[in-house]
């Protein structure tokens, strides 16, 4: 079969839309699409007409008809079975077959024929396989959001650490006053007259995690007896916290924190002490390569993998035209991927040949490569549970302490994949409602810190990597206490990070110039990132 053109069109031949997949100008198309109405006879219950030089074959869609031209010497059985997959691919992506929505969808519907018929012969491909295809989309913008979220991040950091800074002040000004009021009263007491010291009130910025005050508020005003003041009192420091502070939580590490702030450095000032990584910038030359691939992984915390999804895309941007006559030559894949790496092609672009090197480039050599716009010319796909192409691995192993009702956690990483260099890696920890950790043990090149949105421990690694001489390790553990006996409250355990480099080992060999008297390779940019969508410990 050879299916020349598939085009939506009104009762009267209007053409709503059209793919040909044949070279057919515009003017050409037009005119078959408006003298078909006029081929279909009155109260007939066929599917097809011919011409002198076509085949139609039509379904109505309400108001409008689908229909393939074809040549006369295509299979009609085959041209019936390749419209009603068109017609369902239509009806699933249109709430309704009306001329508004098609224009709406129209880039969609236009990609999901061109999976569906390839050079005029149709593909075997389903319904579930065409709306899989056209879902592995470009993830340049949930780049973009993390990249967003990095520098919100940091901007939290840097609250915080103002924030502390005023609370360590408001405290030392309590003291201050407290013992100045000890002093009045223990002299004065005989005195009727009182007169309550003025508090120091902090900006209007408030810090996440809470602080315990050695003073009592004054917010809450002191009830006066006529006993005057109780000597012998076995009331404890952490009562007087917890009176002082009346229903607020309070964190189990500040309140066995030593009296003078600034003696101990507070975490918080530890972790806003630490500068993130980002990812390295590469100057893009007049040909550059961008490969991005996006995991999703559900690690099983007594180990394995339950599930690995990957999704990948190379795309080309060519700035000079004289450059744009080339060739892309890849590097050899990741071993072990074999069959179950999906590899799907532009459909401009040449199909790989089996046996011999794969080559990215155009079906006619004449042809060059749109100059000043990024061309997806690639897209691939993988689905396991092979535990070798996992990037980052997580153990985390909570265990009870001998200290009744508390939990004792440790978690580490290690970087699996050598060719992968991790950056801004966050690995976030569920914690027991209403209960705070004591971090005793973590790499100094890492930071933590609680998140009370979803009252996390966030730890934050700021690369990854296993380059020799790097400062950072390829590996790291964090301990914590915390109060609790649930051992599954530190599930599931979610991780983010961007990466350079590629999990399926994709890249450009080498890139050459095509044509009569112009070959030889030319330099060129590639730029590799993976990023995560969706990546726990279950």
């Amino acid at each position: 079969m050879v299916v020349l053109a598939a085009s939506i069109c009104t009762k009267g031949g209007k053409a709503v839309l059209s793919r040909q997949f044949h070279p057919m100008t515009r003017t050409r198309i037009e005119s078959l699409l408006a003298s078909f109405p006029k081929l279909i006879p009155t109260n007939s219950q066929h599917t097809s007409v011919e011409t002198s030089e076509v085949r139609y074959v039509y379904q109505p869609l309400e108001d409008l008809y689908i229909l393939l031209i074809t040549n006369k010497a295509s299979n009609i059985l085959q041209d019936i079975d390749t419209l009603h997959l068109f017609a369902r691919v239509v009806a699933d992506m249109c709430r309704t077959p009306d001329e508004r929505e098609i224009h709406r969808v129209a880039f969609e519907l236009l990609s999901a024929f061109d999976e569906v018929v390839s050079l005029g012969y149709r593909e075997q491909v389903s319904l579930t396989q065409v709306r899989s295809i056209l879902e592995m989309e470009s993830h340049e913008e949930k780049i973009q959001e993390i990249i967003a979220r990095n520098k919100e991040a940091e901007a939290k950091e840097e609250l915080k650490r103002r924030a502390r800074q005023l609370e360590m002040q408001r405290r030392e000004q309590q003291k201050r006053a407290a013992a100045l009021g000890g002093m009045g009263g223990g002299v004065g007491g005989g005195i009727s007259g009182y007169s309550p010291i003025p508090r120091f009130e902090a900006a209007p910025e408030a810090s996440p995690i809470r602080t315990a005050s050695p003073a009592p508020s004054a917010s809450r005003q002191p009830a006066f007896k006529s006993g005057g003041m109780k000597l012998g009192s076995k009331k404890t420091r952490q009562a007087e916290l917890l009176d002082a502070l009346g229903s607020e939580v309070l964190s189990a590490e500040e309140i066995s924190a030593p009296s003078t702030p600034g003696i101990v450095e507070s975490p918080a000032i530890a972790m806003a002490s630490v500068v993130k990584s980002s990812l390295p910038t590469i100057t893009p030359e007049s040909i550059h390569i961008s490969i991005k691939e996006t995991v999703t992984v559900a690690l099983l915390r007594e180990g394995g993998v339950k599930s690995l999804k990957l999704l990948g895309e190379m795309s080309l941007l060519v700035s000079d035209p004289q450059l744009a006559h080339i060739r892309i030559a890849l590097a050899p894949l990741t071993p072990g991927l074999g069959r179950d790496l999906q590899l799907k092609q532009h459909p401009n672009v040449a199909k790989f040949a089996p046996g011999t090197e794969r080559v990215i480039a155009l079906k006619d050599p004449s042809r060059a490569f749109q100059v000043g716009q990024a061309l997806g010319v690639l897209k691939w796909r993988y689905t396991g549970d092979d535990e070798s192409y996992v990037p980052l691995s997580i153990n985390c192993w909570p265990s009870l302490s001998t200290a009744e009702g508390t939990c004792d956690v440790n978690i580490e990483y290690e970087l699996e994949n050598e060719h992968l260099t991790l950056y801004d890696v966050v690995i976030s920890i569920p914690l027991p409602t209403g209960s705070y950790p004591t971090v005793s043990t973590h790499p100094v090149s890492s930071v933590w810190s609680l998140n009370p949105t979803n009252h996390t421990l966030d730890w934050s690694i700021p690369r990854i990597s296993n380059d020799d001489g790097d400062e950072s390790t390829h590996s790291g553990t964090l301990e914590f206490s915390v109060n609790g006996n649930d051992l599954g409250a530190f599930s599931p355990v979610q991780v983010s990070f961007v990466a350079q480099g590629s999990i399926t080992g994709i890249n450009a060999a080498r890139v050459e110039r095509v044509g009569e008297g112009v070959g030889g390779e030319v330099g060129y940019s590639c730029e590799r990132i993976v990023s995560t969508d969706s990546y726990q410990v279950v």
